[in-house]
Formats: structure tokens, sequence, C-alpha cells
């Protein structure tokens, strides 16, 4: 019975940003397609990781496969190329993908706003799974210890996967009305959201040892949640994609 409450803390914090961001579509999406692309988000985070495992093995051939990823507290130059780029890159990439495949030639993608709904579905699926992986590999798992882990990703990684893809997500939809640029704003899109992923992790790892940047990291996920919050104001004022294609 443990592990059922277990379960629902790591689900929690998703499922609430989830509920959030789609109070804030007027125009509903299917709830079929949506829970589809949350469990493809989902899926995608052991592959995230199994990419990470794979490209750090290549760059450390001298690391036996069980020892890698306790070798990156030795390993500061494989350490940092993981948490400020292989993650972020691996990551933010695959949460994209997942919308790519399952809903941008989809005809319930019909409004520029669908496109910030989808990816930050796709990366609250993600975070579902990354959260899970977090609270299950807690030495002496208990209720509390459960709960403080999920309360802290909730405003903290949980949170920050839901605004690097929503703010791609903005990009995605800003690509599809200016389609003489699309791959440049796609790109730029893509390069913002690794940039801010890729900060956050450097300031999480700065946190462990100087509670200050706890400060950095709020100030951070606050100016991203402005720019999120600007960018659905932004789209809601446009024409909707059907017409455009």
């Amino acid at each position: 019975m443990d592990y059922f409450f277990y379960v629902i803390l790591g689900l929690a914090p998703s499922v609430i940003w989830l509920l959030f961001y789609l109070r804030k579509d007027s125009h509903p999406e299917p709830k079929g397609k949506l829970l589809l692309v949350f469990l493809g988000g989902a899926l995608m985070g052991p592959v995230a990781l199994l990419l990470q495992f794979f490209a750090m093995s290549a760059l450390s051939p001298s690391s036996s496969w069980p020892t890698l990823f306790a070798s990156l507290n030795q390993n500061r130059s494989l350490f940092f190329l993981n948490i400020m780029i292989l993650a972020p890159l691996s990551e933010e990439l695959l949460k994209y993908l997942v919308v790519k495949w399952q809903v941008l030639k989809n005809p319930s993608f019909d409004e520029p706003l669908d496109a910030m709904i989808y990816l930050i579905t796709s990366a609250l699926g993600f975070a579902a799974t990354e959260n899970l992986l977090n609270i299950f590999l807690i030495p002496n798992l208990t209720f509390q210890l459960a709960f403080s882990q999920a309360s802290v990703r909730f405003l903290s990684a949980t949170l920050l996967h839901t605004l690097a893809s929503g703010t791609l997500g903005y990009f995605v939809a800003c690509s599809l009305l200016n389609l003489r640029h699309k791959n440049f704003i796609l790109l730029t899109g893509f390069s913002l959201a690794v940039i801010l992923h890729s900060l956050y992790n450097y300031l999480a790892w700065l946190f462990t040892s100087d509670k200050f940047f706890a400060l950095m990291i709020a100030l951070l996920l606050v100016a991203m949640a402005g720019l999120v919050g600007w960018q659905f104001r932004f789209l809601k004022k446009q024409l909707s994609i059907c017409k455009i294609r």
C-alpha cells in the first residue's frame, strides 16, 4: 500500500501543473490526445537516461558501465558536460519529438496556443518519470521523505521542465505563423530552452554547496514563468493555425 502512495506523490507535481495550464486553454484539447502526449513524455524519461549513459560511456571508455554515474563525482569535466549539455539537449529534444510525432500533423492541433499546451504536457509526463525515479531511489524511503521530495520538485525541477518546454512551444507556434523562417525560429526556441535548462542545472549544482543559490533558482524560475505567461497571452491573440496551413 505504501508504494501506491509513493506513486501518487511522484505523479502529483505533474498532474497539478498540468491542470493549472489546461485551465488557460479556452478551447480544450482532446483528453485522449493529451493523455497520449503525457505518456509519450513519460516514456522519454528512460530514453533520455540511456542516451546520456551511452554518450558518457563513449566519452569515458575507461569507466565500467555499472560505475559510470558514480564516477561522475571524480570526473568533473564529464559531470559538467552531462548537466550543461548532454542532459538539457537530450531532454528538450525528446520532449519536443513526442509532440512532433503525435500532434503537429493532427487535426486537433488547430491554434497556436496548442503548441505550448502539448509541449507542456509532454514535459510534465517526462517530469513525472523523473519524480518517480527520484522518490524510489531515496534510501530508507518513508512517506515523509517522499512527500518532501515531491514538494521540492513541484517548485523546482518539474516547473523547470514545464517552463522550458512551454518556451519552446511558443517558438513552435511562431514557426507555423512564419513558414518562411520556420527552421530559424525553431532553432532559436530550442536553443533558448536548452540554455535555460542548462542554467537551472548549474544553479541546482551550486545549491548543493551554497544555499544562497536557492534564491537564484527562484529568480530564474520566476523570470521563466513571466516569459511563458506573456507567451500564452500573445498566442491567444493569434489566428488559428488551420487558417494558415
